[in-house]
């Protein structure tokens, strides 16, 4: 069974950090892409950025860039999300998900559940 557990999540002031971890298991962490997503009430899904087995790093959204780095440790099976310089506009519940068949970011099949993240101005 896939899946996918997010941790790391919390509450810190603006201006301060967090990694968020995707623990993942159940398929062969060597030919995948795993992304994070984040979601703040009252608003749209929003990609935050992808990692591929093959390509690595190939995204990043504009609101993020130069403020989070995705990284992936193969050998743990996990993905991380470092993220700096919050801002108060970054609340919300960020998401990992991921594609096993292939490093293929545009289609990514499986979910975890969840972790909140708030900052506060």
């Amino acid at each position: 069974e896939v899946q996918l557990v997010e941790s790391g999540g919390g509450l810190v002031q603006a201006g301060g950090s967090l990694r968020l971890s995707c623990a993942a298991s159940g398929f062969t962490f060597d030919h995948y892409a795993i992304g994070w997503f984040r979601q703040a009430p009252g608003k749209e899904r929003e990609g935050v950025s992808c990692i591929t087995s093959s390509d690595g790093i190939i995204y990043y959204a504009d609101s993020v860039k130069g403020r989070f780095t995705i990284s992936s440790d193969n050998a743990k099976n996990t993905v991380y999300l470092q993220m700096n310089s919050l801002k108060p506009e970054d609340t919300a519940v960020y998401y990992c998900a991921a594609n096993i068949r292939g490093p293929y970011c545009e289609t990514l099949d499986y979910w975890g559940q969840g972790t909140q993240v708030t900052v506060s101005s």
